[in-house]
């Protein structure tokens, strides 16, 4: 029993606004050192899955920077081992309505594969899972296709691709797509496992009948129409669906939450890797204050944050303040700046005196390399 992986990285761009214009959602800095690619490619790691395609149709530069040669997760980069699967790789326009048109035109990679199983993940739901508990419970279910459910995530209110309900041994009895489903539903956290030979047929059919969304015009439409048996397996750890700014923002600050931080990245045998980037260790001036914060490498703080997650080399000046704020890589924050409820991307630099003040729903959002 084999497996492979697919990850898509632009599911949900859109979604996300100013945070994807010029990156992946699988690009997207997590946690103060890490890109939510490092999830599921750790995971496949983890497994022992040694053959991966990231599909990716644009801005896909700073996600290729960030793999590199994929020595992190002692994965050979080439042929054989991680491959991106780019339009032009794939002889595609790179217009992709939906995950089967991608699948399809990435069926040439498919078919001179030899795994039995395909595991596929979105790159926009944050977890540490087993997944070769994942492909076992499929393979003992005799299921055609499996998804990963997450309870709890069903609430009326936010919109999901897939969400089930099953029976009391976990077979689908109804499927619900681009639905806001009430409590009684379970999300799909965008995580399946198929047999790579009914992958290739049903991505091939479904495209030929002007079918691109992978779990209404695969997943649902197997389940509707043609008998296909359908399982869902509940994931019990910590599992955060970031696929929107507000989301981002508060699953970032969700991390200083020690039982959060600690499903994420204490899990026994569920390491999370990620691009090695030396840098000296934070510096904290004599008279600032930082008080519940998650402050990476290579920050020098000179100023005051409370209740923040601090990016790589973020620079914090005089008098300063910063509160419930998600900071990235190397901003600048000048002396005097009072900052509550922001998100500030890449390389912002914001002026001495500046004061910027958004809300828990509704983040300030400062654009990468912005000056301010």
């Amino acid at each position: 029993m084999s497996t492979m992986g697919l990850i898509f990285a632009n599911i949900y761009d859109s979604s996300l606004g100013e945070l994807t214009n010029k990156r992946t959602m699988a690009s997207l800095p997590y946690a103060g050192r890490y890109r939510q690619i490092d999830f599921p490619l750790s995971n496949m790691t983890n497994a022992g899955i040694r053959h991966i395609g990231i599909i990716t149709k644009y801005n896909y530069q700073s996600l290729m920077n960030h793999i590199s040669s994929g020595q992190e997760w002692d994965l050979d980069l080439g042929e054989g081992g991680l491959e991106f699967l780019t339009p032009y790789a794939m002889g595609h326009n790179g217009s992709y309505r939906g995950k089967l048109e991608a699948i399809d035109s990435a069926s040439d990679f498919l078919r001179n594969s030899k795994e039995d199983y395909v595991i596929l993940s979105d790159s926009g739901v944050i977890c540490a899972m087993d997944f070769n508990e994942v492909v076992r419970r499929h393979v003992e279910s005799g299921a055609d296709v499996s998804v990963i459910v997450k309870k709890g995530v069903c609430n009326g209110e936010k919109q999901l691709d897939m969400a089930v309900k099953i029976d009391e041994d976990g077979t689908v009895t109804d499927i619900a797509c681009d639905y806001r489903a009430e409590s009684g539903y379970l999300a799909s956290m965008g995580i399946f496992v198929i047999s790579r030979e009914l992958l290739i047929r049903e991505a091939t059919n479904a495209v030929a009948h002007n079918r691109y969304h992978f779990e209404r015009d695969l997943v649902m439409h197997g389940f509707a129409e043609t008998g296909m048996k359908i399982k869902a397996h509940i994931f019990e750890g910590v599992a955060l669906f970031n696929e929107s700014p507000t989301e981002f923002f508060r699953n970032n600050l969700a991390l200083l939450d020690p039982q959060i931080r600690h499903g994420l990245f204490g899990r026994p045998n569920l390491t999370i890797y990620t691009r090695v980037r030396d840098e000296v260790p934070a510096y904290y001036g004599a008279h600032s204050e930082i008080d519940d914060c998650i402050v990476a490498d290579g920050c020098k703080l000179e100023g005051n944050a409370d209740h923040s997650v601090l990016f790589r080399g973020v620079q914090l000046c005089k008098n300063a303040n910063v509160k419930n704020c998600v900071i990235l890589q190397d901003c600048v924050i000048g002396e005097g700046v009072e900052l509550e409820y922001v998100i500030l991307d890449k390389e912002v630099v914001i002026h001495a005196g500046g004061v910027f003040r958004g809300t828990p729903n509704h983040p300030m959002i400062f654009k990468k390399g912005e000056i301010v």
